[in-house]
C-alpha cells in the first residue's frame, strides 16, 4: 500500500531525471548553507534556512511579503513544482515544506532520503550556481490549522490524556533533560532541560530507515498506533526549534493522512526559557 499522498515524496532517479526540467525548481535547504557550496545537485538553488526561512528580527517564520520575494528571487510561481531536499537527514527541508504548506503553495515536495541518499548513489554534484529568472508570486492563504503557539499548548496541558497528544519528537536524553540539544548542532539557548508535561516522547527517527528514506505506511502506522497515536486525537509535535517536529508532522499529515496535526514551531526553546511554566523531567 502507498502513502496517503503519494506526491509529497519523490525519488532520487525522479530528481535526477527532471534537472533539467524547467517546470520544476529543485531546493536544498540548508541549516549550514556551506554544504551547498561544496557541492549540490546541478540547478539546485540554495535556501539557508537560518536567513530564509526565519524572520530577521523576532523569533518567527519569515513574514508573508518576505516568503513572496523569496519566491520570486528563486524563480518560483505559485504553479511551479518544487522539490525540496536537505542536510543529511531532511529535518530543514521538512520545516521548509512546513513553510511552504502554510503559506498555501499547492506544489510542493520532498525528496525521500535528502542529500544522504543522493551521494551515496553516487548521482551528479556541482558547485555551479544556476541563473533563474524572477517569477511572479502571490500568497493567497495562511493556512493557520497547521500550526499552534505557547498560549495553546499552555492552557491545553490538562486535556492531554484523551483527545489531545502532545508528541515531544527530540532524543530520549532530549526528553528527560540529561542534554539540551543534539551533540552535532550548537545549543539554541533554552536555559532548562526535560519536557513539556504530559508530552510522549516518539523520537522524529523512528519514522526513517538506514539511508534516510521514510518507512513504509503499514510500518508508519503500526509504529504511531503502538504508541497511541491514532488519527482521531489532535496531535501537536514539538522538538527543539520545530525543524524535527516538522518530520513528525510530515509523516502524519501526509504519509498517515491524519487531519488535526500541528506544529508548535516554537518548541523547547520557548517552553524552557519562559518564567514560571512547568516542565517535566
Amino acid at each position: 500500500m502507498g502513502y496517503f499522498d503519494n506526491y509529497v515524496l519523490v525519488s532520487t532517479e525522479y530528481v535526477q531525471q527532471n534537472i533539467n526540467n524547467p517546470n520544476i525548481r529543485i531546493l536544498e535547504v540548508d541549516y549550514d548553507p556551506s554544504n551547498y557550496f561544496q557541492g549540490h545537485i546541478p540547478n539546485a538553488l540554495l535556501v539557508d534556512w537560518r536567513k530564509d526561512m526565519n524572520d530577521p528580527i523576532m523569533r518567527d517564520i519569515i513574514k508573508k511579503e518576505d516568503f513572496e520575494r523569496l519566491m520570486q528571487k528563486l524563480g518560483i510561481n505559485n504553479n511551479t513544482e518544487v522539490v525540496l531536499y536537505g542536510d543529511f537527514n531532511n529535518w530543514f527541508a521538512s520545516f521548509a515544506f512546513w513553510v511552504f504548506k502554510y503559506y498555501g503553495h499547492k506544489y510542493v515536495r520532498l525528496m525521500n532520503g535528502g542529500r544522504k541518499k543522493w551521494i551515496e548513489e553516487d548521482r551528479p554534484l556541482t558547485k555551479e550556481i544556476p541563473q533563474v529568472t524572477p517569477a511572479q508570486y502571490k500568497v493567497s492563504e495562511q493556512n493557520e490549522n497547521i500550526r499552534t503557539y505557547f498560549e495553546y499548548v499552555y492552557t491545553s496541558l490538562p486535556y492531554y490524556v484523551k483527545d489531545k497528544l502532545l508528541i515531544d519528537v527530540r532524543s530520549p536524553k532530549e526528553f528527560t533533560g540529561e542534554i539540551l540539544a543534539p551533540p552535532e548542532y550548537p545549543n539554541e539557548g533554552a536555559q532548562r532541560g526535560g519536557h513539556i508535561p504530559k508530552a510522549i516522547n516518539i523520537p522524529w527517527s523512528v519514522a526513517v530507515n538506514e539511508d534516510g528514506t521514510f518507512k513504509s505506511y503499514e510500518e508508519l502506522k503500526s509504529i504511531y498506533e503502538s504508541k497511541g497515536v491514532t488519527p482521531d486525537k489532535e496531535i501537536i509535535t514539538y522538538c527543539r526549534i520545530g525543524e524535527r517536529a516538522a518530520v513528525t508532522w510530515f509523516v502524519l499529515t501526509h504519509l498517515l493522512g491524519y487531519k488535526n496535526v500541528k506544529l508548535y514551531d516554537g518548541s523547547w526553546t520557548e517552553w524552557g526559557n519562559k518564567i514560571r511554566v512547568p516542565i517535566e523531567k
